[in-house]
């Protein structure tokens, strides 16, 4: 009875599907809410198990973005891809969703899906400078050389002091020779930054072509100097070394650089190579073996010949 006349005076009546509702945004909220205090406290796996419940009760925007960058932060992007491209459905006119799978695709090397979403992030916003950034990023991936460097500019012409696009820029331009817009590009970038260690090695790249030895390394150990665990820089150094025919010198920096991390594969493939030039052929083979089972992609000929390996390598290991 009591029931009847507080139902006859609210003038409501809750009936079972509305209190299903009501409990369902309940129970939503609750999943959400946990899930973004697991996420401040780093537990990611936590809150994938909330947000997960939270959308099954709700596809609710929000908390899809939410667990895309989860599934990002835990190296799960095809599940991030997924759920982005679902949210790309949901809101058409949202930026940042695309550029998030653009960096997806990127992950994930599919440069012509990358380009795909891009240029849509492109189509709502025109002038985003990331979105050309992510364009020139996915026509470098395809080895388009010249469409990544006419895309980078764009995205430098929207952002002058947008250091990554005239790093990929100047890395471009070093490859197809033309040293002196490299230049321009790294000067840019060391003036915003002295100490910008992929500028540096450019910069001493530049000076290798430019038969500017000395000076390339010393551009190269002022990284090493910076930063001890950079890869990049001991490889420029120690390639630099044997094509200088310094083979002791490569052979010893390459030791370091291992000693720094033994699972870094393509110091123990150059060393290898100094080995063998250096007349080691047993130790060769074995740094070259040991190479291919860190790096399976360093295909090198193990029958003894070891084809290839005396010459200078035509590309030399990308920074991008």
């Amino acid at each position: 009875m009591s029931n009847f006349f507080k139902s006859f005076f609210s003038g409501k009546t809750e009936t079972p599907e509305s209190e299903k509702q009501k409990n369902n945004q309940k129970n939503f909220e609750i999943f959400k809410y946990d899930g973004l205090r697991a996420q401040r406290m780093g537990r990611p796996d936590y809150a994938i198990k909330c947000f997960t419940e939270a959308l099954a009760i709700e596809q609710d925007f929000e908390t899809m973005g939410y667990l895309s960058q989860l599934y990002i932060q835990v190296g799960e992007t095809e599940k991030a891809q997924t759920l982005l491209e679902k949210m790309t459905v949901i809101e058409p006119q949202i930026t940042n969703t695309f550029l998030t799978l653009a960096n997806v695709y990127y992950v994930q090397e599919n440069y012509k899906a990358m380009e795909e979403v891009a240029n849509k992030a492109i189509a709502i916003e025109e002038r985003n400078a990331v979105a050309h950034f992510l364009l020139g990023k996915a026509r470098k991936g395809q080895d388009d050389d010249i469409m990544t460097i006419a895309h980078l500019t764009k995205a430098i012409t929207l952002k002058a002091d947008f250091i990554e696009a005239r790093l990929m820029r100047a890395d471009a331009l070093v490859k197809m020779n033309q040293y002196k817009e490299a230049m321009e590009d790294i000067d840019a970038v060391l003036a915003q930054n002295q100490e910008e260690e992929t500028a540096i090695l450019l910069r001493g790249k530049v000076k290798e072509s430019n038969r500017q030895e000395e000076e390339a390394e010393a551009d190269y150990k002022l990284v090493t100097e910076i930063n001890p665990f950079n890869e990049q820089a001991y490889l420029y150094l120690g390639q630099l070394f044997i094509n200088q025919k310094k083979l002791s010198e490569a052979i010893c920096l390459f030791d370091e650089a291992i000693e720094l991390n033994p699972n870094f594969g393509e110091a123990y493939k150059e060393r290898g190579r100094a080995k063998l030039l250096n007349g080691d052929k047993e130790g060769s083979v074995e740094d070259m073996k040991k190479s291919l089972e860190l790096n399976p992609k360093n295909g090198t000929n193990l029958n003894g010949e070891f084809k290839n390996l005396e010459a200078k390598p035509k590309t030399l290991p990308g920074i991008f």
